[in-house]
């Protein structure tokens, strides 16, 4: 490895003092088109009105212009320019390393992974040798794979060579001659083979050019097609000039020539529409919703002025409950008031940003960029191929190529992560066009593959069953491979260690040291080119830890060219003729991490993502998924898009989607798939301000997580022109925020600083309505994304190194929030409260699939950390009472909801309770089952069943769903929500943090099983308050039954009213008891051991303190002097 710099060559690499160590950035081009600039980051903003030269005179800008050629089998899309080929091919080859107090190094790698690379964007490629004499790299290869020989004589040269020859003498090292450099440059008048021409200045000398720059259509855009028409030019892509075959290849007349083509206006057609629910539906609903609040207001005020005399202590706890209850009622009620469904159309985002028209005749799309997130921390928890099938699904995702890029966060900084995801990217060259040439869905090639319907359904092309099979080969040796991995890893560490230890041991016999000094080697891992891996070893060392290592990235897939590049029927075992062949960009990074920082986990991996693909890509949107998360609709971008495009998209921050599970046992159990939240209390909220943020499946717009204000148009229409086609200061969007203290929040990466403009103007709607107030122009997003350069790479690697945060607002106001384990929820009323808007998308197709446990116990788990957080979230600042003006009423008791739900465990153990200690006492919560205490709850109960079933009809949740949601809120409200409670309250108070571990595991033998691990039985500490309150429960109804038998005068009456409600309490337990049971009953003594034992201590301790009253016969009667057990 060597230092970096600007233009490093490999021989300057290998040697010693090649390398300065220092890093540059990139400098400004000058370069500019029409509404469009280069920055000092290579990146193009739209210019401002003030920018454009109206004195009379065509600027420069306009002569700079140039129109693309559609590719045609005589024009294919390529780059002239070799040096940048060789500069980007030298990035995609290199992995980058660095960090705190280190120096950026670029470690060129012939080899990522030990199969055979075929994809010419992927790092490790192969090809053909350099012809150099004493060098091994690999010859320049363009965008097919093809070798790229700089000189006419096809001298073979590598990237370095070239440099270092073109530095030194300019001549070719195979036929000595010079280089005929103008031949690869971009600029080069003349030059048509990337599909480009130059636009000439119209005639200076026509006066009425004034008038006809100030001219605005209906929108208030200067109106490109009048002033086409004006000077008599052709329509041509960008609105710009069409030259005739004459101007191509004789001479060019002054002026322009032809008339201008007629262009078709369309109607004006929204993206996506709200649908409102029935009135049929939603009024009847909202009507029992009122009744059952004013039910429940005079049924607490006759409960609370008619006591129990007979048992004050009962009536009291009953109802403190009851009234808490009502409570958490109304703040989980309200909310769902304003329920609304949403559609999208697809087609007429198609039209609007992706069909041919006069002024884009390639069809080139004009959608934004989107930068795709995935996570992963640990490969033995989360398992490589999962995750390999994830990036897999998102390389196929059906969205412009050229405007995808994917990043995979490797917290764990594993070996056999970074060598699985090279094994993805290079099975990604097969599975990818396989998936656009026969429309496959899902994407996933483990589910797709899976799948119980016939494969053949709706497929017309003869070889698909043909390709098929083959597709099926590679994918089951591709995970052979995968599976392979970590032995291969092993054994090639074990056998570069043995070397190691053999030079070692040489050493010291030739330097005649001590022979019997014990070697010390350490006990390194090596990746497949020979080198030391610089992340986490499998033996931890110094700085190869997982708490320590340097920052990581590798630009797996590099940038795809900007036009299709269709394959052949020879390049591939599959024949890919008209299918486009590119891949999206695919980056691996791990961020550094050191001792004694705290990294923040899950959020602070994000933040780190959202800095460095700020500076590689700087997608406006981004879509974060977790690594078990895949995408099941390769539509679902589009969807979403459809929302963020539309009128009004720029106030939205974020678009959630639902969560779809897969794995899930037939009956759900355990509520898996939480219909009731994602269908219901999610689909209410977006009638409101929007869903709350739920951690994978949503796509955010990069400059509400930068942690500005949701645009306002009329008052930065104030400081400017024209807002629709103006690219603003950050300082525009924050009037407290200054320019010069842009470090202070962003950190100090000019680079990044440069990208938050970008990102906001290229996330703006069209300006294609009079009623789009924040806009951009049409055609803005057309032009070609900037190769990447080592310069930008090596900026990418500083802004992910541990102390890059240090004083900063990252994970306070920027960014994922930190603070919570539930940084999501946190994150997401971030931008409520600063008055942004989100959207619930749920598609036709189930956008995402994922995984969820459906062991009781990793059930439990997970409800524990989600509740406490929600206990994190109501201590802390972020709770929704302490929320801005900008945040909606219904929307903060939605948030308050959040934060407050924990606490109802507390009340709603005492009234799990309360039954069996009225059976035991011979009590009821009133004191007589009079008419009225029946009238109440009966109208309560009847509003109750009657808002279930019309939320299940609004909703579209079944009833069944319903009741499994049920049980598990009372499962979950005794044990977890009770222990996140304890746990959260010990933490605020006395500092003191409590984790809740497993101990013990039980499991069925059944292997085969599919729901295996719904049989696990797993102990956890969390399983004792339930297992009590049945206990308790079920000896009290014995004990109450036996008490009534054999009393003289039997109290049936508060036997089965006392037995009514703890019945109600067990049928809730149910789904846990079965939990408990396992598969055949293998649950831990221990369960039993304990739970019996309390059972039995409070129900004696009870007798003990309240024994039964003896019955008015005498003893002398032979009456019973008291209850006995039969």
């Amino acid at each position: 490895m060597a230092s970096l710099s600007s233009n490093p060559s490999k021989k300057a690499m290998r040697s010693p003092g090649g390398s300065t160590g220092s890093q540059t950035t990139r400098n400004s081009s000058g370069q500019t088109v029409k509404f469009a600039r280069r920055t000092s980051s290579g990146r193009y903003v739209s210019l401002s009105r003030e920018d454009l030269d109206m004195s009379g005179e065509i600027s420069g800008d306009y002569m700079n212009y140039t129109v693309h050629i559609p590719p045609t089998p005589d024009n294919q899309p390529m780059d002239t320019s070799v040096a940048v080929k060789a500069e980007e091919q030298y990035v995609s080859n290199s992995l980058f390393t660095g960090g705190f107090n280190s120096v950026t190094r670029a470690h060129l790698m012939d080899k990522v992974i030990e199969s055979e690379v075929n994809h010419p964007q992927m790092a490790g490629a192969k090809g053909s040798a350099c012809s150099m004499p004493a060098c091994d790299g690999k010859v320049m290869k363009d965008e097919r794979g093809a070798d790229i020989t700089p000189c006419d004589c096809r001298f073979k040269i590598c990237r370095d060579c070239y440099l270092d020859a073109q530095k030194e003498s300019g001549l070719c090292p195979g036929c000595k001659e010079l280089y005929k450099t103008s031949e690869y440059d971009d600029d080069l008048t003349g030059d048509y083979s990337s599909g480009t021409l130059q636009l000439p200045a119209p005639d200076d000398s026509k006066g009425d050019r004034r008038m006809s720059m100030m001219k605005r259509n209906q929108t208030g855009e200067f109106d490109h097609n009048r002033w086409l028409f004006e000077t008599k030019g052709t329509y041509g892509y960008g609105n710009a000039f069409w030259p005739h075959e004459d101007d191509i290849y004789g001479e060019r007349d002054e002026g322009f020539h032809g008339g201008i083509m007629d262009s078709i206006d369309k109607p004006w057609k929204p993206l996506s529409r709200k649908l409102p629910i029935p009135a049929a539906i939603i009024s009847p609903y909202r009507l029992l919703v009122l009744v059952r609040l004013v039910a429940l207001g005079f049924f607490l005020s006759w409960r609370v002025k008619h006591p129990n005399e007979d048992a004050v202590w009962l009536w009291a706890m009953s109802v403190v409950c009851e009234i808490w209850f009502a409570f958490s009622w109304i703040l989980d009620q309200i909310p769902k008031l304003c329920p609304i469904n949403r559609s999208t159309d697809l087609q007429v985002l198609r039209d609007k940003f992706d069909m041919p028209s006069p002024s884009n005749p390639t069809g080139r799309s004009d959608l934004p960029g989107v930068d795709l997130f995935v996570s992963t921390a640990d490969p033995d928890k989360e398992p490589p191929l999962v995750t390999a099938n994830t990036i897999l699904s998102i390389l196929a995702i059906d969205y412009p190529v050229e405007k995808l890029a994917c990043y995979i966060s490797d917290d764990g900084g594993a070996l056999l992560t970074f060598e699985a995801m090279a094994e993805a990217a290079s099975f990604a060259d097969l599975w990818v066009p396989f998936c656009r040439k026969h429309d496959i869905e899902p994407r996933n090639p483990e589910s797709y593959f899976s799948l119980k319907v016939d494969p053949t359904k709706n497929k017309s092309r003869t070889d698909f069953v043909k390709d098929r099979r083959r597709i099926k080969r590679e994918y089951d040796e591709f995970k052979v491979r995968i599976n392979g991995l970590p032995d291969s890893i092993r054994r090639r560490s074990e056998a570069f260690n043995a070397r190691e230890e053999m030079k070692m041991m040489k050493h010291l016999r030739e330097s005649g040291a001590d022979p019997l000094e014990p070697i010390k080697v350490p006990k390194a891992t090596w990746m497949a080119d020979g080198t030391h891996w610089p992340g986490t070893w499998t033996i931890p060392s110094s700085e190869h830890s997982k708490g320590d290592h340097a920052g990581i990235l590798q630009v797996m897939l590099k940038p795809p060219s900007s036009d299709p590049l269709m394959g052949s029927s020879e390049d591939k075992m599959i024949d890919f003729t008209d299918v486009d062949i590119r891949l999206p960009m695919f980056v691996y990074v791990s961020r550094e991490k050191r001792p004694g920082y705290d990294h923040n986990k899950k959020a602070g991996a994000m933040n780190s993502l959202v800095r460095a693909s700020a500076v590689l890509s700087n997608g406006p949107f981004i879509l974060n998924l977790d690594c078990d998360h895949y995408i099941y609709n390769c539509q679902a971008i589009r969807e979403g898009m459809c929302f963020m495009m539309d009128r009004g998209g720029e106030n939205i921050c974020y678009i959630q989607f639902p969560q779809r599970f897969e794995g899930i046992d037939p009956s759900d159990r355990y509520a898996n798939h939480n219909t009731v939240f994602f269908d219901g209390n999610m689909r209410a909220l977006d009638g409101v301000q929007g869903p709350v943020y739920v951690g994978t499946g949503c796509m955010f717009r990069r400059f509400a997580l930068y942690g500005f204000d949701p645009p306002q148009a009329d008052k930065i229409a104030t400081h400017t022109t024209n807002s629709e086609t103006e690219t603003l200061k950050a300082s525009d969007f924050d009037p407290d925020l200054d320019m010069h203290l842009l470090p202070k929040r962003f950190g100090n990466s000019t680079m990044l600083a440069e990208s938050i403009p970008i990102a906001e103007f290229q996330g703006r709607p069209l300006a294609d309505h009079p009623a789009v107030k924040y806009g951009r122009p049409p055609g803005a997003l057309r032009v070609p994304r900037e190769p990447l350069d080592a310069t930008t790479v090596a900026e990418a690697v500083s802004v992910i190194s541990c102390w890059y945060e240090d004083k900063t607002e990252w994970g306070d106001r920027v960014g994922w929030i930190y603070g919570s384990v539930t940084e999501d929820v946190v994150t997401g009323y971030r931008m409520h409260n600063r008055g942004w808007h989100s959207v619930y998308c749920i598609t036709k197709r189930d956008a995402f699939r994922g995984s969820a446990p459906i062991n009781l116990t990793d059930r439990l788990h997970q409800v524990l950390r989600w509740a406490t957080g929600s206990v994190e979230i109501f201590f802390s600042r972020n709770n929704a009472l302490l929320g801005s003006s900008r945040l909606k009423l219904l929307q903060r008791l939605a948030y308050l909801n959040v934060g407050i739900y924990p606490f109802t465990s507390m009340f709603l153990i005492v009234y799990c309770f309360l039954p069996a200690l009225s059976l035991f006492s011979g009590y009821f919560i009133v004191q007589t089952l009079n008419v009225t205490f029946l009238v109440y709850l009966l109208i309560i109960t009847i509003c109750l069943i009657s808002l279930a079933i019309l939320e299940v009809k609004w909703s579209g949740v079944g009833l069944e769903e319903w009741w499994r949601n049920e049980q598990f809120w009372l499962i979950s409200g005794t044990s977890a929500h009770l222990a996140a409670v304890m746990q959260g309250l010990l933490k605020v108070i006395a500092g003191i943090e409590i984790s809740f571990t497993l101990t013990s595991k039980s499991a069925g033998d059944d292997v085969d099983d599919i729901y295996a691990d719904l049989y696990l039985v797993k102990w956890t500490s969390l399983m004792i308050p339930p297992i009590v309150i049945a206990m308790v429960n079920i000896i009290a109804i014995a004990v109450a039954f036996s008490r009534t038998i054999y009393s003289t005068v039997p109290q049936w009456s508060k036997l089965i009213g006392g037995a009514f409600f703890s019945f109600w309490v067990l049928a809730h337990l149910y789904p846990f008891a079965k939990g408990l049971m396992g598969r055949r009953g293998k649950t831990p003594t221990i369960v039993f051991v304990w739970s019996g034992l309390i059972a039995i201590t409070l129900s004696l301790l009870w007798i003990a303190i309240s024994p039964p009253k003896g019955t008015s016969t005498s003893q002398g009667d032979g009456g019973g002097g008291g209850f006995q057990f039969p």
